[in-house]
């Protein structure tokens, strides 16, 4: 079947899908490189400089410390605490602890401090800054032991990340204090001592920076441990630094503890991640991956303790002090698929790691992907239509030729030869099967056509068949096949249109215009006594022929603008257009008078014999009676320009009762024209050249040139215009 197209449309729309799919496959793979190199060079930037922010901080916090701890007013009165007994519980504060808070006191308040801790080298808390005589003697937290002991060993300052308020007076499970003394103590006991016990304080994140602290002798006798506030710069340098609008910058820990603040708390409390009494992410939110987007409703079936780390945590925990970039979408700790980098800080003991959700970084791809995606069903959304179309095309086709082959086999006629197809149409030459006459078939195809097409032509084959002058186009027989296919059956014509007579010929002789324009007054005539206005008399719709042995015979064709009009006086004023549109011009511009441009229906008789004083000035002249390039400016120049005279277009001899004649026709008041077509034929055959045309100047014009298939043109009639189709205006959208 697909053989049958040709050519086959509708491929070019699929070839070009096709193309674009290939390109927009190609530009996808090409713009998800690019953005992928982009988001890499991004995140390592981001994550470069929130690690150095973080590593200016930390040398700051560890400078203070040291210069604290080094200062001569603070060192000695410590270093004396440090190297005294253990002081009892109920022992008044001592000259040297009262010096220490004295003078540490208010420099930790200039300097953002809010605590400082002395802490021996036996890991035990001797002295505070605020209240000495609340701090006798505690352990440090189990889990500070080990930076206490590098510092000790090693004479460095150390920073302590994030920890819960009760680390700083915990005490080793089976100890107990009698008298200022450890002994052991029931495990079950009570393991922590708040400083504070209220549920606030138990809430907050502290973070520590220890320097050590040296006697007269250089020698490190203990440590100055600042508690620091995390919340003031710790979280708040995380979150200078973010990509896009969704993206954040968090620390954690070797277990993948959060250890800074979540920009998304108020989020997790609603999807079940933070409980309602915290009031940070920081210290309570492990960073696991629940295995589905959590904001999208996903509910995991797993428990946290089964459920791995996400891929950032895991990356930055498993490498060694390197960025590692995630460019491919993963899942962060709401499941929210995201890219990111991270990277683990060995020398402040936590991970760092940047992050934006995928959705946003690819957010030009999809776009792309979108447009053509939306291109590519475009195109085959019209390949579809244009198969529809030729295939629908294809099967008029095959319903015409079948109704072809029923019309020569078991109809009254007999195709023979195809004289032509046009937009909605196509005739052929054929034989009636009893008269054995040529006759010409039209079908008009209703796969062209639309609706009121066809009702045109139905109408047309119905009002011209009602007439029966022999200068009228003869319709013997009309209908419908049993396909659907409407045709209709009239005479078969040889010879040549007014218009191809001008172009072959040139200008015509005043006598042959009268003997022409006669017999289409004759016409009109009948036509007019019916209540039929014709409406496109035009050089393309008048036929000559030898008609009957009667040479230079006319025919009036297309009655396909016909319309009806009733007068209800003797001037034919129309009260009725039954088939006009209003606001609606049809006609060909060059020949459609004043009253047809401004409405169709002020249309009367008289409006064909303006159009016929148009042709008469055609065949006289070979010119149109306004020199124009648009419809618009022909329009124009119909409602308000007169026509150049007919002398000064022509070298011919032409009588001035003739030139006034049709300078009559073309009036713009239709009162002034002739009041019938009965009416101007008499005038015509009054002008001096009616006689000239004889019938044998008639036969021996068509003696010569009937069988002529062309004739040559001389320079004078290269500038013929061309043939003017028949067009429709809505008047109501023209611009005045």
């Amino acid at each position: 079947m697909f053989g049958l197209f040709k050519p086959p449309i509708w491929i070019f729309p699929v070839v070009i899908a096709g193309l674009v799919a290939v390109f927009g496959w190609w530009g996808n793979q090409q713009l998800r490189s690019t953005i992928q190199g982009s988001l890499d060079a991004q995140l390592r930037a981001t994550l470069t400089a929130n690690v150095t922010a973080l590593g200016i901080w930390s040398t700051n916090q560890i400078r203070l410390a040291t210069v604290l701890a080094e200062d001569p007013g603070v060192a000695r009165p410590a270093a004396a605490i440090l190297q005294s007994p253990p002081r009892r519980r109920d022992a008044l504060p001592s000259p040297e602890l009262e010096s220490f808070v004295s003078e540490l006191h208010p420099r930790l308040g200039q300097l953002g401090y809010g605590i400082g801790q002395l802490v021996t080298t036996n890991l035990m808390v001797v002295a505070n800054s605020t209240r000495p005589q609340w701090i006798v003697n505690y352990l440090v937290s189990d889990a500070h032991t080990n930076q206490f002991a590098e510092l000790f060993a090693t004479g460095k300052p150390v920073i302590i990340t994030p920890f819960r308020p009760e680390m700083l007076t915990q005490r080793r499970v089976g100890q107990s204090r009698t008298n200022g003394y450890f002994r052991p103590v029931n495990p079950r006991a009570q393991a922590f001592v708040l400083r504070r016990g209220d549920n606030a304080f138990r809430r907050v994140a502290l973070m520590q920076v220890a320097a050590p602290v040296r006697d007269d002798d250089k020698h490190i006798v203990g440590a100055l441990a600042l508690i620091i506030n995390p919340d003031l710069e710790f979280s708040r340098i995380l979150s200078v630094a973010r990509s896009g609008r969704s993206g954040e910058t968090y620390a954690f820990d070797q277990t993948g503890l959060m250890i800074s603040h979540s920009r998304f708390d108020k989020q997790l409390k609603q999807l079940g991640l933070l409980d309602q009494t915290n009031d940070s992410s920081a210290l309570n939110l492990r960073l696991h991956d629940p295995g589905g987007d959590l904001t999208k409703g996903y509910q995991p079936k797993d428990t946290e303790g089964e459920r791995p780390l996400i891929r950032l945590v895991a990356s930055a925990v498993e490498g060694e002090n390197t960025i590692a970039v995630e460019v491919n979408p993963s899942r962060d700790y709401r499941g929210v698929p995201v890219v990111g980098a991270s990277c683990w800080l060995p020398e402040y003991g936590f991970g760092v790691a940047t992050q934006i959700n995928a959705e946003e970084a690819y957010r030009p791809l999809r776009v792309l992907q979108l447009v053509f995606v939306v291109l590519v069903l475009f195109l085959l959304l019209c390949a579809t239509g244009l198969f529809v179309f030729s295939y629908a095309n294809l099967a008029w086709r095959q319903r015409l030729n079948a109704a072809e082959l029923k019309l020569k086999q078991l109809g009254q006629y007999t195709l023979e030869e195809k004289l032509g197809e046009g937009g909605m149409g196509v005739v052929y030459r054929a034989r009636h099967a009893m008269l054995r006459r040529d006759t010409a078939v039209k079908l008009l195809l209703p796969g062209r056509a639309d609706e009121g097409a066809v009702a045109r032509f139905e109408r047309e084959v119905c009002l011209t068949c009602q007439l029966t002058h022999p200068n009228t186009i003869q319709v013997y027989d009309y209908g419908h096949t049993p396909e659907g296919i409407f045709y209709y059956a009239m005479e078969y014509l040889r010879g040549v249109n007014l218009h191809d007579l001008v172009a072959k010929f040139g200008p015509q002789p005043e006598g042959r215009v009268v003997h022409i324009m006669a017999q289409i007054c004759d016409s009109l005539a009948e036509a007019h006594n019916l209540g039929l206005i014709h409406r496109d008399i035009k050089p393309g719709n008048v036929f000559l022929c030898r008609r009957g042995g009667v040479a230079d015979c006319v025919k009036v064709l297309d009655f396909g603008l016909v319309r009806q009009f009733r007068a209800h006086s003797a001037d034919n004023t129309v009260t009725d257009a039954a088939h006009g549109v209003e606001g609606v011009a049809e006609g060909t511009p060059w020949f459609m008078p004043p009253e047809a441009v401004q409405d169709a229906i002020s249309s009367d008789p008289r409006s064909d014999l303006y159009s016929l004083g148009a042709l008469g000035y055609y065949l006289l002249t070979g010119y149109f009676i306004f020199d124009a390039q648009t419809v618009e400016e022909i329009h124009e120049k119909t409602l308000t320009s007169a026509p150049v005279p007919i002398r000064e277009r022509t070298s011919n001899l032409v009588s001035v009762e003739m030139e006034q004649l049709l300078l009559r026709c073309l009036e713009k008041d239709m009162q002034l024209r002739p009041h019938s077509a009965g009416e101007l034929r008499a005038l015509l055959l009054a002008t001096p050249a009616a006689g000239d045309w004889t019938p044998e100047a008639r036969a021996a014009w068509w003696d010569a040139n009937e069988s002529r298939p062309a004739v040559e043109q001389d320079g004078t009639l290269a500038d013929l215009p061309s043939p003017m189709p028949t067009v429709r205006v809505d008047l109501s959208s023209r611009m005045e």
